[in-house]
């Protein structure tokens, strides 16, 4: 990460809490937030929600290039992570099975599901040009702005 800082909380969270903080409605916060892991983490092509809607996923606010709109419970790597609820870190996305390829330039993804009442609701996506972009410690710091969203975020 290039933006740590002596008190060990990466910058990059702080600046997420300050989003939620700001505006937690989940269109604003989910807007910023997209934007600022897009300006924050290097070599990526998309960041960004999709939200669960009537059983499957649809995209929500992100940066990059266009993004498949809907995404059935259960395939590709988005739809894996809500379906089985837990983060995936997917080195080579053309070896994972079932892989949608919305950009056929992303390499590797990671997917962290977003709950609401003990549910996911959403996740966060984000893909690379680069295979095994995102590390252990990505994933950590991810998944601590997610665990704070689930805090503060408002749905409605």
């Amino acid at each position: 990460m290039k933006n740590e800082t002596t008190e060990k909380e990466p910058v990059m969270i702080r600046q997420a809490e300050e989003i939620l903080e700001e505006e937690p409605w989940y269109v604003s916060a989910m807007s910023s937030l997209s934007a600022l892991l897009m300006a924050s983490m290097a070599d990526l092509n998309w960041a960004g929600f999709y939200l669960v809607r009537e059983g499957r996923l649809v995209v929500g606010p992100f940066q990059g290039k266009p993004a498949c709109i809907h995404i059935p419970a259960g395939k590709g790597v988005c739809g894996t992570a809500a379906a089985q609820d837990r983060i995936q870190v997917v080195p080579d996305v053309h070896a994972f099975p079932g892989h949608i390829a919305c950009d056929s330039a992303s390499a590797s993804e990671i997917v962290i599901p977003i709950h609401r009442g003990g549910r996911v609701a959403a996740v966060l996506d984000m893909d690379s040009p680069v295979r095994a972009r995102f590390s252990e410690e990505d994933a950590a710091v991810l998944a601590e702005i997610v665990r704070r969203m689930e805090q503060k975020i408002l749905w409605d």
